[in-house]
């Protein structure tokens, strides 16, 4: 099953990281992806709604690949799989998650920056990691260099990816795909400019076509 979606996500290559004050703005925030092509969301447990939105998505959008962010607990991580997460994403790396994500079958992206967390993420048999934040943490060079004693790990980058630097993530051959929140950012969101969050969508595909 993770496996999947993994694959999917490969498809994918965009994971737009969704922070959602108003629960709704859910759907037609999908909906402003979609048409922009980028089929999946990473919907960020920062807000008291999140959950909502998590739930509200997952049961509207069954064309989009919708996981939850910011899972930092086990507790946080059970309601994002009682809320329909396909796949659960934290900040960092956390062992009771890797647990409550192994036993109900969805995938874990925990965020990593160091040699030490990459082996802790391996020893749970995780295939990708989040690396986070990206941009402050060297970046590309990063990527590649952690890339030499870990050659059959993939990342997916998140935090300062936009579409001026995606490319070079891509070019390294390491990354599976890229999260980032450019194209749905808080004022845009709130300012419910839900064409414009479609145009940015468009040109982030067309940048890693």
């Amino acid at each position: 099953m993770t496996d999947e979606l993994l694959q999917r996500i490969a498809e994918l290559k965009i994971v737009p990281v969704v922070k959602i004050d108003d629960v709704a703005d859910t759907l037609p925030l999908m909906k402003a992806l979609a048409d922009g092509g980028i089929l999946s969301a990473e919907i960020t447990f920062r807000t008291a709604c999140g959950p909502d939105a998590l739930a509200l998505a997952a049961k509207n959008c069954p064309d989009m690949l919708i996981g939850a962010g910011t899972i930092i607990n086990k507790e946080q991580a059970k309601k994002a799989v009682a809320c329909g997460a396909k796949f659960i994403v934290g900040p960092g790396f956390s062992k009771d998650v890797a647990a409550v994500c192994r036993k109900a079958g969805v995938l874990y992206l925990p965020g990593v920056v160091t040699p030490t967390e990459v082996m802790m993420a391996i020893a749970e048999g995780l295939k990708v990691v989040k690396f986070f934040p990206a941009e402050n943490y060297g970046g590309v060079k990063t990527i590649k260099a952690l890339a030499g004693p870990f050659p059959q790990l993939k990342f997916m980058p998140t935090g300062g990816i936009s579409a001026e630097n995606i490319k070079g993530y891509f070019e390294t051959g390491k990354v599976i795909a890229c999260g980032g929140s450019w194209m749905v950012k808080d004022s845009l969101i709130k300012a419910k400019e839900f064409d414009k969050i479609t145009a940015l969508s468009k040109e982030a595909m067309e940048v890693v076509k």
